[in-house]
């Protein structure tokens, strides 16, 4: 093996390492490394001490633009650009920056990140697809994942204009652990 492949394949090994450990599916590994399915299954048994989940990816592009799912791929590809346009990260290297960022920046107190990253690699596909693009809110400016093609004048984004029933949930579990703890005090 010549010293130019050892590296390369170093290198791909690196790479799945660095996705297994943000919690990478198998077909995402399969789809972006060079390595064999078996050395693939090895590899993720070694890093994660188990075999990798079975099952199909997620492929809905309308996961993308409901409420709070919207902000976070929004946020996420936003970082994904500046570093693979203007900071001239590499696709993967940009890729695995991006989405530690936006680890850093999501809610760390959640047991599960609203955009995990098999859905953050379908969402750059989505855009290299050309099924997405970016659409300027009205409002704020920002920038947000959007169904390509769609007329976007007008475009108001969830921050700006949250649906009715934004929130509630998450203030609802609230309300349930604050009296759950009253409840603990007053027995204990």
């Amino acid at each position: 093996m010549s010293q130019k492949s050892l590296l390369n394949e170093m290198q791909q090994v690196q790479l799945a390492i660095e996705l297994i450990e943000l919690n990478a599916r198998l077909q995402v590994l399969e789809s972006e490394t060079d390595l064999s399915r078996g050395r693939l299954i090895r590899l993720y048994k070694e890093v994660r001490g188990m075999s990798p989940p079975k099952g199909m990816l997620p492929f809905s592009t309308d996961w993308f633009t409901t409420w709070m799912p919207n902000i976070h791929a929004s946020l996420f590809y936003g970082i994904f650009l500046r570093l693979t346009g203007e900071q001239g990260c590499e696709r993967m290297e940009g890729f695995i920056k991006a989405y530690r960022l936006y680890m850093e920046l999501a809610d760390s107190e959640a047991e599960e990140p609203v955009l995990g990253l098999t859905r953050a690699w379908t969402l750059v596909r989505f855009f290299e697809s050309g099924l997405f693009e970016l659409s300027s809110c009205t409002s704020c400016s920002g920038k947000f994942v959007n169904h390509a093609h769609t007329p976007s004048q007008g475009f108001v984004c969830g921050i700006c204009q949250p649906p009715s029933r934004a929130g509630k949930t998450r203030k609802r579990r609230l309300i349930n652990e604050n009296s759950e703890l009253t409840a603990k005090e007053q027995l204990g």
